[in-house]
């Protein structure tokens, strides 16, 4: 069986960038690993950030395509703006439409294209409603 690549990323609010190659402490807490990091400094602690999990799929370029991460705003194949967001009561990944309907990431993700995130791009949500 194959298992989902596990990782995460981070909108820093402080910075006002994405924030890729992170982990995440036991407590919640995003830490980046530098390559030259001692293991006594290894942490990298952001503590006014948003964190984001990768969904495991790619968009409709295929193999190629470009990670689906929550937090993505992306648009289906009829055209409608939905946020990757993940449902803790069910444990998946769901796109979620501003019309309120959910759907399975399976059914609306891979055939999706990429248009920003709900951290940089927020007003792609408002020309949405």
């Amino acid at each position: 069986m194959r298992m989902r690549e596990i990782k995460f990323r981070a909108w820093d609010e402080n910075s006002q960038e994405m924030i890729y190659e992170i982990g995440i402490t036991p407590e919640g807490i995003p830490y980046s690993i530098p390559d030259n990091a001692e293991a006594s400094d290894q942490f990298n602690y952001y503590p006014s950030c948003h964190k984001m999990q990768y969904t495991g799929l790619k968009d409709k370029n295929g193999q190629h395509g470009q990670e689906i991460w929550e937090g993505d705003i992306r648009k289906d194949v009829f055209g409608r703006i939905f946020v990757v967001v993940y449902d803790n009561d069910l444990a998946a990944f769901y796109g979620e439409y501003p019309s309120g309907i959910d759907q399975s990431l399976a059914d609306c993700g891979p055939d999706s294209e990429y248009l920003g995130t709900v951290y940089e791009n927020p007003e792609l949500l408002e020309a949405a409603e």
